[in-house]
């Protein structure tokens, strides 16, 4: 069957390899279960060459598999024996191959007609113009070599976005996103106004420039016009002195950021990246994290402690009372009793002077030993330990109002929790490995979770439910971001690749390439939503245009992969000359799509944390390996 799908027709191929790897799989198992251990090993070895890019990590979890004991206690054979493999193809494909096979039924095609009767759900589709399985689409997938997998395929199969994931499920009925911002209450708008209208007294907007209180109300005529959760609803606590200024200063530096405007001349906006290096690490740097208002970064160490620098070099006063420590630019953060894997600063801005504080007041930190700390960054001691998750816990993050936090672990689940109770609040499960990377919706009330199994979820806060869930990704999924517009939502894995997902009708917007193998550790958006930054293990920071499309200039060049050398910017003569003349694919080559405007290699530095700051300027932080 493979040699007759490759000597195919190139608009049938691309769609008609999709059926490769499941049919392999259900082949495989029935051959063990069979009691043929001898031929499932031989058909094994022989065929897997073909998956091991794509289907890595199930090639090696189905590898020691050779008796039928093993197919009860296998995760993965579990779970593709325990479910229909989904899969969308062409109707003229899906017929021409069975044609195929029913004329050679006496030479196995019999036994492949009942593997794809038995173990595939295969919908059937029409070609049309714009949709994944048109001609020109299906053309182009064949000649660049694509074979990525489609939004509604795999195990459990699923409507494109929806979270039914069961086998009769009907047509997809999407539940309705709240995805605007969260109006702001109205006291606290009335607190702002009279802070701005000083404001601008003070200091008049200069010639051609918005007052801050026009650009105050233009921001709220904007939340106002669009469907959004309520404060009530997510239980969010009264509004404060530090909330009052917090507003004052979120609206300032809006007025004044650096404006990203979209492409012209098919060359991106100017993004600049300031880079942190950290030296004599030996390796013991897990995970960094950058407060908001750029004046601390936190880095969590193998060695199980948490330190604390000053970014700008100048002392951390001791806890008076507490500690007889001289000033110094770091502090250590001692009691977790295994490796850290996440910390993340509480919500701030910049200080401007206001009589309330709104520099970070606290750090959450999860560690392998199954437990999640909070700490005070005014007394430099652990107030609470959260116990609940019962493995390592991977990531933690703050909600974008603070008060909340989102942990995932290696059990599976990902849980809600509130700072000011030691118990959970809410409990996501429905993911069949790890919880890797988690991360709130700007407005609170959605929560996202990403898993070695592939797929991105999508859960409602206020009841728990599943209202989303994403597929296409290749490997483990290492980091998300949702973009502060509250539409868009950027997912990356550890094969390089970036996949930009539409929350509202839950499709994939589009895939983006360019960084190599090893993990996209990092996602940040800019303030407008319109350029992605990302980070990773080949030692590059990259920018994408999100609203280039994906067939914008063909399907991307060849160039090599991070390391020392120049600033890479996204136009068609510089990638080409950076490529070279041939046309080969080197080893460590990978494909940049046209949609990335820049890249900014290191020297040998993976970049472990990206940040877009409120004025769209991007800072990064990784540990010199050398």
């Amino acid at each position: 069957m493979h040699e007759w799908i490759e000597g195919s027709l190139d608009i049938y191929k691309a769609d008609l390899r999709r059926l490769c790897w499941p049919v392999f799989v259900y082949t495989f198992l029935n051959l063990v279960i069979g009691f043929f251990p001898r031929d499932s090993r031989t058909f094994f070895n022989r065929f897997k060459p073909l998956f091991e890019k794509e289907h890595e990590n199930e090639v090696r979890s189905l590898e020691p598999v050779s008796l039928p004991e093993h197919v009860e206690q296998n995760e993965t054979a579990k779970i593709y024996r325990g479910n229909k493999y989904r899969i969308t193809l062409s109707s003229t494909a899906f017929f021409n191959l069975v044609t195929f096979l029913e004329s050679k039924a006496k030479e196995g095609g019999d036994l492949l007609v009942g593997v794809i009767q038995t173990f595939l759900n295969v919908n059937t589709v029409e070609r049309s113009a714009n949709d994944p399985h048109g001609l020109a689409i299906l053309l182009n997938r064949a000649r660049s070599g694509e074979d990525y997998p489609a939004e509604d395929e795999g195990v459990p199969g699923h409507n494109p976005g929806s979270a039914n994931t069961e086998r009769t499920a009907g047509p997809t009925v999407l539940t309705k996103l709240k995805l605007g911002p969260m109006p702001i209450e109205a006291d606290l708008q009335d607190d702002v106004r009279a802070e701005l209208e000083e404001e601008d007294i003070k200091q008049p907007p200069q010639d051609g420039q918005s007052s801050l209180v026009d650009h105050f109300e233009q921001r709220i005529k904007r939340e106002e016009s669009e469907d959004a959760p309520t404060r009530h609803e997510l239980q969010l606590p009264p509004s404060i002195a530090r909330d009052v200024a917090m507003e004052v200063q979120k609206v300032k530096e809006d007025r004044d950021r650096f404006k990203i405007e979209g492409r012209t001349g098919g060359v991106g906006p100017g993004v600049s990246v300031t880079m942190f290096t950290f030296h004599n690490t030996y390796d013991g740097i897990n995970c960094l994290d950058f407060s908001d208002d750029q004046i601390f970064v936190a880095a969590g160490m193998a060695e199980s402690y948490i330190r604390v620098w000053s970014l700008n070099g100048a002392p951390l006063n001791p806890a008076p009372g507490i500690d007889d420590l001289p000033p110094s630019p770091s502090r250590r953060l001692i009691g977790h009793s295994g490796p850290v894997y996440a910390v993340s600063f509480s919500p701030s801005t910049a200080y401007s002077g206001s009589v309330a504080s709104t520099k970070p007041k606290h750090l959450l930190s999860s560690s392998a030993d199954k437990t999640v700390r909070l700490w005070s960054l005014e007394t430099w001691t652990c107030l609470v330990v959260y116990k609940g998750h019962d493995s390592p816990v991977w990531d933690v993050t703050w909600a974008p109002f603070g008060l909340y936090f989102l942990t995932g672990a290696l059990d599976r689940t990902a849980r809600l929790w509130r700072t000011d109770s030691i118990q959970d609040l809410r409990m996501f499960v429905g993911h069949d490995k790890d919880v890797d990377t988690v991360s709130f919706h700007p407005n609170s009330a959605y929560v996202f979770t990403g898993s070695s199994d592939h797929i991105v979820r999508m859960w409602s806060v206020t009841n728990g439910y599943p209202v989303r869930m994403f597929t296409g990704h290749i490997g483990n999924l290492t980091a998300l971001a949702c973009s502060p517009s509250g539409k868009l939502l950027a997912s990356a894995d550890d094969a390089g690749t970036i996949l930009l997902w539409d929350l509202g009708p839950g499709k994939l917007k589009k895939r983006m390439r360019g960084h190599g193998k090893g993990g996209i550790w990092s996602l940040s958006w800019s303030t407008e939503s319109t350029v992605l930054a990302s980070g990773g293990a080949d030692g590059t920071v990259r920018i994408w245009d999100v609203d280039v499309p994906n067939d914008a200039s063909g399907q991307g060049r060849v160039i090599g992969e991070g390391g020392a050398g120049q600033k890479i910017d996204g136009n068609a003569g510089q990638m080409q000359a950076v490529s070279g003349a041939g046309t080969k694919k080197k080893g460590k080559d990978v494909v940049v799509t046209p949609d990335q405007i820049s890249a900014f290699p290191t020297k040998k530095s993976p970049v472990y944390k990206v940040k877009f700051t409120s004025g769209n300027l991007v800072i990064a932080g990784g540990a010199y390996l050398p």
